[in-house]
């Protein structure tokens, strides 16, 4: 999403919508954030804006 859609940072809201207004689909894509956070492949940058890491960017490439 963050190619897509241009972006260094997104903000959780943004990433929210893509998962629909389904509350379930929105707890999803809630968690694999945290699960993302957790793995070091997302950064939290503050007011629920998150950013890849590096391992992140990698990772999206294919490169590992």
């Amino acid at each position: 999403m963050f190619g897509e859609m241009g972006k260094e940072a997104l903000d959780l809201h943004e990433l929210f919508e893509a998962g629909g207004n389904d509350p379930e689909e929105r707890r999803a894509v809630f968690f694999a954030v945290e699960r993302l956070v957790e793995q070091r492949l997302l950064e939290e940058r503050g007011n629920d804006f998150y950013a890849l890491t590096d391992a992140g960017r990698r990772s999206a490439a294919g490169e590992g």
